[in-house]
């Protein structure tokens, strides 16, 4: 909307306060009006504004998204990517910061944001300015890098204790590396760790330590303000833990604070009471793992035992097969087995010829001709002894046999005749047999 058609605007909104109903508006238009009455405000072109950075996030294009708030309220407020050269530290929930930009209007939403040019720590977030710098500057000098950390022995015969002579942290310390192993030696260098003096005094304990050759070194102490802790954020501490040769864990503040040394050492502990758990085997577990090896021991000494004795009794058992005594019994046994075998299949070979030879009897009794002359058949055959089927085959006063089941006729053919209805059955007579009780001869 042009800058001409604000007049008019302005005018239209009174009209809206005093006679509502005449005029009527977008929400882009109300937008755009919002909006103009910010850019020419002169003092939110360029403002800046203290508070605490919440709900931060850095998105993908570089942008930054924040809320700035204190006690009594918040804002929205946005970094772009190019204006990423106004911030020299990485911004986190929590910190305290002074933000310098202008406050305008997101037409598409109707919401005011502060649109951030610079960006600077406040108070104590210069000291946190201070720690980021220390940390990249060492972290780019390898100082973090991994392959620089020594591995932290399993089991110790001395710890050695770079802390405050009093506190909750060193007794914490002794009293729980203690309990766990009641043979450890535990050598105390009572630092000042708070102060002017806390850093070459912090120093010197873990030069002495090296010095006394302790396996393992504890530096660190209780909670307190940055302010507090902040020895142990200083470059000539965090060289010291570097050089060391004996491995170190760092156990500075609670959980929640990180420092310095924390990075540099070899093993950081959450707190104190933490970190002789890390350092100080528990001696009870030791034994009570020997108990379980000694078991275990046991357990595989009486299976190796009983697989032996399986083994034995198994080259007995073998011996005994291969004995020559059960060799021939077990021939002998098989010989008995064929024998019995070769029997039964002579006798199925026998029965089955048996059966059969008598199928071939009967069959042959069919075609005996004694059985048909036991039947009232004769049998006729002339001089030759050749058989005679039909009349033709004989002449009037030629000599034949008939042959009965008791005996044998001669005779002599004195006629011959042709019987019709007996044609039939001298065609299927059998082999020239004729029924007893059936013609005559003449």
């Amino acid at each position: 909307m042009s800058t001409e058609c604000w007049p008019s605007l302005r005018n239209r909104v009174i009209d809206i306060h005093s006679n509502v109903g005449k005029s009527v508006y977008s929400v882009a238009q109300l937008n755009a009006y919002i909006k103009n009455m910010f850019t020419q405000d002169y003092l939110l072109s360029s403002v800046s504004v203290r508070g605490e950075v919440s709900n931060c996030k850095y998105h993908s294009s570089g942008h930054i998204y924040f809320t700035l708030k204190d006690p009594r309220g918040t804002i929205s407020c946005v970094m772009f990517a190019g204006s990423r050269k106004g911030l020299s530290f990485r911004m986190q929930d929590g910190q305290q910061v002074i933000v310098t930009g202008a406050v305008d209007v997101y037409e598409r939403d109707g919401k005011y944001q502060l649109y951030a040019k610079a960006i600077a720590l406040d108070g104590i977030g210069q000291l946190y300015e201070k720690y980021e710098q220390l940390k990249t500057e060492l972290s780019e000098m390898g100082m973090f890098a991994p392959e620089y950390k020594k591995p932290i022995p399993k089991y110790i015969r001395s710890l050695g204790i770079v802390t405050a002579r009093t506190g909750a942290a060193v007794r914490d310390i002794i009293q729980i590396a203690s309990r766990r192993n009641p043979y450890i030696q535990i050598f105390l260098y009572p630092a000042i760790v708070q102060g002017e003096e806390a850093v070459p005094s912090i120093v010197q304990g873990i030069r002495i330590l090296e010095e006394k050759g302790v396996d393992v070194m504890i530096v660190g102490r209780g909670g307190g303000s940055i302010e507090d802790l902040w020895a142990f954020n200083e470059r000539e501490i965090a060289q010291a833990v570097f050089n060391c040769n004996i491995p170190i864990i760092s156990a500075v503040g609670h959980e929640t604070d990180t420092t310095i040394i924390d990075f540099v050492s070899d093993l950081r502990a959450p707190t104190p009471s933490a970190a002789a758990e890390l350092a100080v085997a528990d001696i009870r577990e030791l034994f009570g793992r020997f108990e379980d090896y000694r078991e275990k021991l046991r357990n595989i000494m009486k299976a190796q035992i009983e697989q032996r004795r399986s083994e034995l009794e198994h080259y007995r058992q073998q011996i005994r097969i291969l004995s020559p005594t059960v060799k021939i019994r077990s021939q002998r046994l098989y010989q008995i087995q064929l024998e019995e075998k070769l029997e039964a299949l002579m006798r199925s070979i026998l029965t089955k010829k048996k059966h059969r030879l008598e199928l071939y009897i009967e069959k042959m009794k069919g075609l005996s001709p004694l059985d048909k002359l036991a039947g009232g058949y004769s049998y006729v055959e002339d001089i030759s002894g050749r058989n005679l089927r039909s009349i033709n085959e004989v002449a009037k006063g030629d000599k034949v046999r008939i042959i009965m089941t008791d005996g044998l006729l001669e005779a002599e053919i004195l006629s011959k005749k042709m019987i019709q209805d007996r044609r039939t059955d001298a065609s299927e007579g059998n082999d020239g047999f004729r029924s007893a009780g059936k013609g005559k001869m003449k």
